[in-house]
């Protein structure tokens, strides 16, 4: 397996991964956009749970879209298109979207808006600040997507001393909005 080029902030561990691709959905065939796609490993993995998907992985930090490009090359992902810029106006030029998931939460009322006027039926947000939970958990409701939100944390086994202790990694909230 080719080696993650990483970039800081991430990549998503693991375990949110696995569940924010659970909650999302995926089906075969979906346009997915993976907002604030840093090392693009979200959208890597979403490729092993659905067939022919349409990626566009965006970003707003030029070393984040190079590591996503280098990514997806070194991995075989050739069904994805990296984008530079800001993700509502990105996304406002798609055609389409089946699902999103947004692990960037700059400008996050706006990305959600843009999504929904997009017809996402999935969007899964990632946040460990609560006052970007707040105001995704609101903003949902208020556009009359909302599901559920999911916060997790998780442990890491690690030594001390010959004995195992359990080391915790920041704790995420994973928020689910879904068109009723």
């Amino acid at each position: 397996m080719p080696e993650l080029i990483g970039v800081s902030g991430g990549p998503t561990k693991p375990e949110i991964i696995a569940v924010s691709l659970f909650k999302l959905d995926l089906r075969d065939g979906d346009v997915f956009a993976d907002v604030g796609c840093g090392t693009g490993l979200i959208s890597i993995e979403a490729t092993r749970l659905a067939k022919n998907l349409q990626i566009y992985a965006m970003d707003a930090r030029e070393v984040a879209v190079d590591a996503a490009t280098r990514n997806f090359k070194n991995f075989g992902i050739e069904n994805a298109e990296v984008i530079f810029g800001e993700s509502s106006e990105v996304i406002s030029n798609l055609e389409k979207v089946d699902c999103a998931f947004v692990g960037g939460t700059k400008n996050i009322t706006a990305v959600l808006d843009a999504l929904i006027e997009k017809g996402a039926r999935s969007i899964i947000v990632n946040a460990v600040r609560i006052e970007t939970v707040v105001r995704v958990i609101e903003h949902m409701k208020k556009r009359g997507i909302y599901d559920e939100t999911v916060h997790i944390i998780a442990s890491r086994s690690e030594d001390l001393t010959g004995e195992t202790y359990f080391k915790p990694e920041n704790p995420v909230y994973i928020m689910s909005g879904k068109r009723k």
